[in-house]
């Protein structure tokens, strides 16, 4: 939990009597406030207020100086949608607060023209009429790096920065700062330069601001003094050894003091069923289940926010949360290691299976994620919850020719154990799983290395051959296999009698029964010559064209993630933001999401049931799936969501 501000109050005509900042956000005010205008790095933690740290400086000196015309402020955001996302909380901020609203204005200029450009500020819009932006330049303007570089340049632009005067640019503000290194921070410093440049800022009148959740932290963690040299070379700006803002948490008995322990005993393994997220119909269904197994009373109206008050004061005073928040000690702690802690301190469930621990660090960590308190006059939640999932790219997956084989990837593993090891294939249709390789024309011994074996199978070539080890036999497959391979030096070779490798005298315990199926064909050319060519088919199940490499991209994991995000029931704010290193990357992956995620979405309308069996009865539960989204309003994006992007010109 943050630490508090202390009583000093700032900008008392623009902050809402019930906003109780936290004393980071507190220590940027004092250096952002445009009277002072110290340039800042906020380095703290997601969910901490970053965005309110640098808003609230820029609202009070766009109020303040309501009879200056120009661009006051330039917020440059890393992603179209964070742009989009922020122009929206900041529409509101400004709609609901009476010497802001029609005062104050702000505009959002992106590369993408909008569909329906607003021409005014809403409670929920920005101005991103373009012509309104030129005719009428905004006081705060958010955008992009490129956008910006544009907007210096274009002829039809130049009027937006017509009032400018020396003095009228104050902020300039950078937010996720370290998304923005190598040649793309490179671009950045020398676009910054450029802006000062054609509004003739003088030095030292532009404050800056920097903004990452992820500044200096890793293995490799940056100093301050690195972090500093950074953004003094980004913003081209000085930078005070006390420039960086940090995150002031407090202890958890600072957090929990004057809170007696009232509850100690959580629900026991016999409540494994009630437990199991994936045992309930939606979140709510879920929430209710878990306020009754650790509280023991029924939430009575969902809705209201008081029930979630009570239950921040029932949390607080019960031991399971004091012991998990002292286990956690305000850091990221692995789970496999949380739940050996927590093992320890249940009584009488110290043998506890992992599958209950995981369902009751789940079921109570949705309580405390549901959980609110009072700060003033409002409610804000009782903690932030993080939850972090790290996934590795399963690219050249690889396993040992043994009779036992693990799965290893291959950067992990020491060249001398890449000589026994060889790529793993296997058929999504039946499961048939063994080793691929390459093997020469009259040789018997197969070649481990992975870059002539992934050449030579994307390009269907004959000298790739498929091994199944005896276990993985074809299922109609019954005979004894005569063909052994040598996990000493793969060599395939045929023995009717087993003894020792002919070529390197390994014992029989060091050879391996298997199966090499044929998987090459004679096809003629059109010159009438022939030539050999590869086939993927699965000899087992005789799926065509099925055998495939083990292993995922980081772009497929990704869109399975999304997909279950998206169609999980206990999702009710389906937002997605996916960062990536660069643009080109961005614009891949964008477009392989939308691609990849229809399917996900009209499996899942297949699968529910009530429609009846075979083909008309899937037919009849994906037209109810489209039939429902139309109902709730969502027009044409309740058919295109369950259509390839190629087709959506097909649902407007």
């Amino acid at each position: 939990m943050c630490r508090p501000a202390k009583e000093r109050r700032f900008f008392p005509e623009i902050l809402p009597e019930d906003f109780r900042p936290y004393r980071h956000q507190e220590q940027a005010f004092e250096r952002l406030d445009w009277r002072a205008g110290q340039s800042t790095l906020i380095a703290t933690g997601t969910g901490s207020g970053k965005t309110e740290c640098f808003l609230f400086p820029i609202l009070d000196y766009c109020r303040g100086n309501r009879g200056r015309k120009g661009i006051k402020a330039i917020l440059i955001y890393p992603m179209n949608a964070l742009a989009t996302d922020q122009a929206k909380r900041l529409a509101g901020m400004i709609w609901r607060h009476p010497d802001l609203q029609g005062q104050v204005t702000a505009g959002l200029y992106l590369g993408e023209i909008p569909q329906q450009p607003v021409k005014t500020m809403t409670e929920e819009d920005v101005i991103t009429d373009r012509d309104v932006l030129r005719q009428s330049p905004p006081d705060i303007l958010l955008t992009n790096y490129k956008m910006l570089d544009y907007l210096l340049v274009r002829p039809r632009d130049f009027r937006l920065w017509r009032n400018n005067d020396p003095e009228t640019l104050r902020y300039l503000v950078v937010d996720e700062l370290h998304t923005f290194d190598g040649a793309q921070g490179a671009d950045l410093a020398c676009l910054i330069r450029r802006v000062k440049e054609r509004l003739k800022t003088p030095p030292g009148r532009l404050c800056c601001a920097g903004t990452s959740a992820t500044l200096g932290q890793g293995e490799n963690q940056a100093t301050p003094q690195d972090l500093l040299d950074f953004a003094r070379q980004v913003f081209g700006e000085p930078f005070a050894e006390d420039s960086i803002v940090g995150e002031s948490l407090l202890t958890t008995d600072e957090f929990l003091r004057g809170c007696l322990v009232t509850r100690s005993q959580p629900p026991g393994p016999e409540d494994s069923e009630y437990l199991n997220p994936l045992g309930s119909e939606s979140a709510e269904a879920y929430v209710r289940a878990q306020h009754k197994l650790w509280l023991g009373a029924e939430i009575a109206d969902f809705v209201a926010p008081e029930w979630r008050g009570r239950l921040g004061e029932h949390l607080k005073s019960h031991g399971f949360f004091r012991n998990l928040l002292t286990l956690l000690g305000n850091r990221a702690v692995a789970v496999d290691e949380l739940e050996g802690a927590i093992r320890k301190q249940l009584p009488g469930f110290g043998g506890s299976e992992e599958r209950y621990l995981r369902n009751l660090l789940a079921s109570f960590l949705t309580l405390v994620s549901e959980a609110w308190t009072r700060s003033g006059d409002r409610w804000i939640p009782l903690v932030q919850v993080r939850y972090q999932l790290w996934l590795r790219e399963l690219r050249r997956m690889v396993a040992p020719v043994a009779r036992e084989p693990a799965l290893a990837l291959a950067d992990d593993l020491k060249p001398e154990q890449l000589k026994h090891s060889l790529p793993v294939i296997h058929c999504p249709e039946c499961g048939l799983t063994g080793w691929g390789g390459t093997m020469r024309d009259a040789d018997t011994r197969l070649n481990p290395d992975l870059p002539t074996f992934y050449n030579s199978f994307f390009s269907y070539s004959s000298h790739v051959v498929f091994l199944f080890p005896e276990t993985m036999r074809s299922r109609d497959r019954q005979a004894v296999f005569p063909t052994w391979l040598c996990s000493r030096c793969l060599s395939k070779q045929t023995m009717t009698e087993p003894g020792e490798c002919g070529h390197c005298g390994a014992n029989l315990e060091e050879l391996i029964p298997f199966w090499a199926p044929e998987t090459s064909r004679t096809v003629k050319l059109a010159n009438g010559h022939e030539r050999r060519e590869g086939l993927h088919d699965c000899p087992s199940c005789t799926g065509h064209n099925s055998l495939t490499i083990l292993g995922s991209r980081a772009a497929s994991l990704m869109s399975v993630i999304v997909a279950q995000l998206f169609t999980s029931p206990f999702n009710e704010d389906k937002k997605l933001l996916a960062f990536s290193d660069s643009v080109q990357d961005a614009s891949h992956r964008s477009g392989f999401f939308s691609a990849r995620t229809y399917t996900f979405n009209l499996r899942a309308a297949i699968q529910k049931g009530g429609a009846g069996p075979g083909w008309a009865g899937a037919v009849r539960r994906v037209d109810r799936a489209v039939s429902r989204s139309l109902e709730a309003g969502a027009s044409g994006a309740g058919v295109r969501r369950h259509l390839p992007p190629a087709g959506h010109g097909l649902a407007r």
